[in-house]
């Protein structure tokens, strides 16, 4: 079965940035178009983002606040944050970019708080 580990997130101020690594363990991980999701308390999960496979380019859907980028040597997604507000405060996941999904890792939270 697939596995999808998310990690970096973190407490940051406003104005700061972040890293977020997500890991997935498919065989054929580089022909996969991956998407960064999140989720905030009592809202459903929402797509802000994903690359496509092969080389794919990478779209996201922050007005450029985010980047998303991929090693298919290493398996991972990384989504890089910059000038987080406290409205950026979630859980992040990442998945396929379409259904089906894979099995939903456990997520990383961000907080932007001061």
């Amino acid at each position: 079965q697939v596995r999808i580990v998310e990690f970096g997130g973190g407490l940051v101020e406003p104005g700061g940035s972040l890293r977020l690594s997500c890991t997935i363990s498919e065989e054929f991980f580089r022909t996969i178009p991956v998407a960064w999701y999140r989720r905030v308390p009592g809202n459903q999960r929402d797509k802000i983002g994903y690359i496509g496979g092969n080389g794919g380019d990478s779209v996201d859907f922050m007005n450029g606040r985010f980047t998303i980028s991929r090693d298919d040597a290493k398996n991972t997604v990384y989504l890089q944050m910059n000038n987080l507000k406290p409205e950026d405060t979630a859980v992040y996941y990442c998945n396929k970019a379409n259904v089906p999904f894979y099995a939903w890792g456990q997520g990383t939270q961000v907080t932007v708080s001061s």
